[in-house]
């Protein structure tokens, strides 16, 4: 199978998927899959801005309210996790995976899926050991804090992965595993970002939890973005000698190392998303210790036995061919030609996630309060009305640069007790 690989999106679909097209035009081939590992920033309308973490002299409509309006379709079937610039609330609806716009399916806050013959699985955010062991308690409309905090990774969604025994063939995820620069050229690494090297001596580039997953789920390829570089290794689990091959790629620009197309090996199988049985025997498994506050989940509570639960799931997911529900829009979308100053529900409850939490037999809760973990009132889910959009802000045509991360490497060594430790 043909698959491109791409680092940071940044809203950049336009020239990512036409990217792809020439390669196919010069080589005479067919690319089968887009893999973007994170900092996608699927904006739909100006209001989404409010919850993207960028400066505001950066905010731009970019080009995935395209796609999500139907405007423009994915040309090739694309599988996204999320990073640290992301339109935080539309992700939330979307918090178990599902389509973002027709073509684009986002993996979820950690999540699986088969694509093909294909396993592909993902964690979306970058870790912060000050959040690791809270709940998911921001709630749009964010604050200066939760805007930042609501895309770092959490113990919860990381232990859910750790749960996988059946083998992956993919793995994306946003930061580096820790320690992955020891497995491949860190010396001409440290020559084009000098700046990394205390962070590799100090063993604080990267992410502790994702360092855990890697060990445990040994997969086939692992890929990852960040730190818009491009970055290679081959890690030889020692346990049974598997090897995993990582990369990590740049964001997309002129003269950036943003994108790559390999061919991995795989038995014939449909070339569509399909749910993951065993992810979602997971997912029901430790529904019921979800944590929606502060408070760190009491993951040792959740008791269903996981073999019933994968019974119980495979007869649903057989029922649906294991194929995922239908893209539906649940907000207007930017129209650059008009204005639109209707309200919009802070936390709309995305008719994908209610059916497929109907298909498992769960509540939903995305809407629990974050202070008391009660259910606030239901928005119903509606689909959004066409021709709509709103007022837009003066574009400055700046893409973000290198120095977005600084703040978080920052951050992160004034606040993380655990990386200070290190």
């Amino acid at each position: 199978m043909k698959i491109a690989i791409e680092g940071c999106m940044h809203g950049d679909l336009d020239n990512v998927y036409k990217t792809i097209q020439h390669h196919e035009q010069v080589h005479n081939t067919k690319v089968d899959l887009l893999l973007c590992c994170g900092d996608f920033q699927a904006v739909r309308n100006e209001k989404d801005m409010d919850s993207l973490s960028v400066p505001f002299k950066y905010r731009e409509m970019k080009s995935f309210w395209k796609y999500y309006s139907g405007q423009e379709v994915a040309p090739v079937p694309t599988i996204f996790i999320g990073g640290n610039h992301e339109a935080s609330n539309y992700l939330w609806e979307l918090y178990y995976g599902g389509w973002a716009a027709t073509n684009i399916y986002f993996l979820g806050y950690a999540g699986v899926v088969k694509f093909g013959n294909l396993r592909i699985g993902g964690l979306s955010g970058i870790y912060n050991g000050r959040d690791y062991h809270s709940g998911h308690f921001e709630r749009p409309p964010y604050n200066k804090s939760t805007i930042r905090s609501v895309y770092h990774v959490r113990e919860y969604d990381v232990h859910k992965l750790m749960q996988l025994e059946e083998p992956l063939d993919i793995f994306l995820s946003h930061d580096w595993p820790v320690g992955i620069t020891d497995y491949g050229d860190s010396k001409t690494l440290i020559q084009q970002k000098p700046d990394f090297q205390e962070e590799i001596e100090a063993r604080t580039l990267g992410s502790k939890p994702a360092a855990l997953l890697l060990e445990k789920l040994k997969p086939r390829y692992w890929f990852s973005a960040h730190l818009h570089c491009k970055f290679a290794a081959s890690v030889q689990h020692g346990s049974d000698g598997s090897v995993t091959k990582f990369l990590a790629l740049d964001k997309c620009g002129p003269g950036k190392k943003f994108l790559q197309i390999i061919d991995i090996e795989s038995e014939p199988g449909p070339l569509e998303v399909l749910y993951d049985e065993e992810w979602l025997a997971i997912t029901r498994k430790f529904n019921s210790v979800f944590p929606l506050t502060e408070r760190r989940a009491n993951i040792s509570s959740a008791t269903m036995n996981i073999q019933k639960s994968r019974e119980w799931v495979r007869k649903k997911l057989e029922e649906r061919q294991f194929k995922p529900f239908e893209f539906v829009k649940t907000v207007p979308t930017y129209n650059p030609s008009q204005r639109f100053f209707d309200s919009i529900p802070d936390i709309p409850q995305n008719p994908q996630t209610l059916s497929l939490l109907e298909l498992l037999g769960l509540p939903y809760l995305l809407d629990t309060s974050p202070v008391t973990g009660e259910r606030t009132a239901a928005i119903p889910a509606s689909v959004a009305p066409s021709g709509s959009d709103f007022q837009t802000y003066d574009s400055e045509e700046i893409p973000i640069d290198d120095i977005d991360d600084l703040d978080e490497i920052v951050e992160a060594k004034a606040d993380d007790p655990i990386r200070e430790e290190a």
